[in-house]
C-alpha cells in the first residue's frame, strides 16, 4: 500500500515536471493538439530560446543575471550573519541571550508578507526602492537559519574542545573560525540549500520593491512574459513570438538551478536536518 501510494505521488507531482521539460520541444499547435508528453523536436527549442533571448531586446537574460546576483548576494550576506550569530547565542552567556532567542522565534512565525509594507518604507526614506539592495538586504534577513545554527552549535560542539581551546588562549572569534565553521558543513549545507530555494524563487518582494522592470528577477519576468504576451491569453493581441512553449522554457530557467543545487547538496540537508539528533 505504500509503494503505491508512493507511486501515485511521484506521478502527481512527476507528471507536470515531464510536461514543462517537453513544452518547450514543440509548437503552440503542438501543445494543444499532440499528446501532453509528445516529443517535437529540438530545433523547435532553439527557436524558443532565441524567441525568448530576442524578448525586449534580450531581458530576460537580464533576469536571470539579476535573479543570480540577487541569490547569491542574499545568500552570502545571509550566512555571514545567521552562522555567527547562532554560534554566539548558543556558546556564550550574556544578559538578554533569552530574549534574543525568543524574538528570533517570534520573528520566524511573522509572515513575510506582513513586513512588506514597513520594509518598503523604510527603504524608500533612505533611498534604497527600486534598487538591489532593496532585494538583497531584506532577502538577507534569515532568522529560521539563526535559530537552527543555534540549535546545531547548542548540541552538536563538543565542549570540552571549546573548553580545551580557551583555556589555550583562543578567543571567540577563533573559536567560530576553527571549531565552530569545520564542523559545520552539514549545517551549512542545509542553510546554503534553503536560502538558495527562497531566494531564487522570491517573487513578491522584488515586485513590490522594484519597478524598472530591467531590475526583475525571473520569478518577476515570468509573470510578466504570461501577462504581456498571447502565451496563455489567446484573445490578447501582440506580435511578439512568445507562445506556450517560450514560457515553459522560462519556467525551466526557473527550475533547473534549484533541482541542480538541491541535487549537489542533499546530502548536507538530510543530515543537516538531523541536527541535534545526537550529542557527544
Amino acid at each position: 500500500m505504500r509503494v503505491v501510494l508512493l507511486l501515485l505521488l511521484a506521478v502527481f507531482f512527476g507528471l507536470p515536471l515531464l510536461w514543462l521539460l517537453l513544452a518547450p520541444t514543440k509548437t503552440n499547435t503542438q501543445l494543444t493538439d499532440w499528446m501532453p508528453l509528445a516529443f517535437g523536436s529540438f530545433a523547435r527549442v532553439g527557436e524558443a530560446w532565441k524567441n525568448l533571448t530576442d524578448f525586449s531586446d534580450g531581458v530576460v537574460l537580464r533576469w536571470g543575471l539579476n535573479s543570480i546576483f540577487y541569490t547569491f548576494g542574499s545568500l552570502l550576506l545571509g550566512l555571514a550573519v545567521t552562522l555567527p550569530a547562532g554560534y554566539g547565542l548558543a556558546t556564550l552567556r550574556f544578559a538578554g541571550r533569552r530574549t534574543l532567542i525568543w524574538l528570533t522565534l517570534i520573528t520566524m512565525i511573522i509572515p513575510s508578507s506582513a513586513l512588506v509594507l514597513p520594509l518598503f518604507l523604510e527603504l524608500s526614506y533612505v533611498r534604497l526602492a527600486n534598487t538591489p539592495w532593496s532585494v538583497i538586504l531584506p532577502a538577507a534577513f534569515f532568522p529560521f537559519g539563526v535559530y537552527l545554527a543555534y540549535i546545531y552549535y547548542a548540541t552538536s560542539l563538543p565542549n570540552d574542545l571549546l573548553a580545551a581551546a580557551r583555556i589555550d588562549g583562543c578567543n571567540e572569534w577563533q573559536l567560530f573560525t576553527n571549531i565552530g565553521l569545520p564542523l559545520s558543513r552539514a549545517l551549512l549545507g542545509l542553510l546554503t540549500f534553503v536560502s538558495f530555494t527562497a531566494n531564487w524563487n522570491n517573487y513578491f518582494l522584488p515586485y513590490v520593491m522594484l519597478n524598472n522592470s530591467r531590475l526583475f528577477n525571473l520569478p518577476v519576468g515570468l509573470q510578466v512574459l504570461m501577462t504581456g504576451t498571447s502565451a496563455l491569453r489567446p484573445t490578447f493581441a501582440t506580435d511578439l513570438p512568445i507562445r506556450r512553449a517560450e514560457v515553459a522554457l522560462a519556467g525551466l530557467l526557473l527550475v533547473v538551478p534549484v533541482a541542480l543545487v538541491f541535487l549537489y547538496s542533499q546530502r548536507f540537508v538530510v543530515s543537516g536536518a538531523l541536527t541535534g539528533a545526537t550529542k557527544e
